[in-house]
């Protein structure tokens, strides 16, 4: 009996042991996905609730918009009435400005943190990050710099979102939103890092181009929907970008501590 019972005992200790680990890593690893659901969510809440209690008032962000298009024209930038003509008269290419500008942004980062996130950890940490800091330096811009967009200015410009597109505020509340917050442009920003991301992290052809088209596409929607200037777009890639090399810095040191401290499952320094 003894030497009959020995195996079978050893081989449910065994399949014990196999489960109970198993069950340890599934649950590290819904912790981990609850803490970064948590922090990206907390981030979100936290920009566009400074972002709304900043609003500068009217008038001074009027007058800076103004200052803008002055720099602008002085620097042959000032295309916005030429660019929103183009697209005026065709329907078509107004509701697809719209659909870009709209579903362009917010779902296409969710996706992308939450694809990266899933197949390419530090990947999506580098993106996470780079976000985090770009936000933060454009929420000091705001709060300094309030700017009226082009659609506010009264300069001839149609606010094409608002007036043919509901969409908008089902996805950013008015109550959440600055107005006044047109410099720079982290639409611009903010699908840069994407494209970036996208592009560094995929083998695909297609996620590629889509990388690439991505910031392309909303930089000149941003332009033909009023809601930013073309400096705007620039000035928002360069906050990006500021925040893309930041992050470079910051993440491996971040990955190293966490593993550390024994809080990311399975050795994350290298792309899983």
């Amino acid at each position: 009996m003894t030497t009959i019972n020995r195996p079978i005992q050893h081989r449910a200790e065994g399949r014990g042991t196999r489960r109970l680990s198993r069950a340890l890593i599934t649950d590290r690893l819904t912790f981990e996905l609850a803490k970064q659901l948590s922090l990206v969510l907390a981030a979100v809440l936290l920009y566009f609730g400074v972002r709304g209690a900043t609003q500068g008032d009217t008038a001074t962000a009027v007058r800076n918009g103004r200052k803008v298009l002055e720099f602008e024209k002085s620097v042959a930038l000032d295309i916005e009435r030429w660019a929103q003509g183009m697209i005026l008269d065709h329907h078509w290419l107004v509701t697809l400005a719209n659909w870009i500008y709209i579903w362009g942004h917010w779902p296409v980062i969710a996706a992308s943190l939450i694809w990266l996130h899933q197949t390419r950890r530090v990947d999506y940490l580098q993106l996470r990050n780079a976000m985090f800091i770009s936000g933060a330096i454009g929420l000091i811009i705001f709060t300094r710099f309030a700017v009226a967009p082009p659609r506010l200015l009264n300069v001839g410009l149609q606010d094409t979102v608002t007036e043919f597109s509901n969409s908008y505020r089902i996805l950013q509340p008015p109550s959440l939103v600055n107005k006044y917050a047109a410099v720079p442009s982290l639409h611009v920003g903010w699908n840069l890092l994407i494209g970036m991301a996208l592009y560094r992290a995929s083998r695909s052809a297609v996620v590629k181009t889509l990388g690439i088209l991505s910031p392309i596409l909303m930089t000149i929607t941003v332009v033909v929907t009023a809601n930013h200037y073309v400096i705007d777009a620039v000035l928002g890639a360069a906050v990006a970008l500021i925040g893309w090399f930041a992050a470079f810095w910051l993440t491996p040191r971040l990955v190293a501590l966490e593993s550390r401290l024994g809080q990311i499952p399975g050795k994350l320094p290298r792309n899983q």
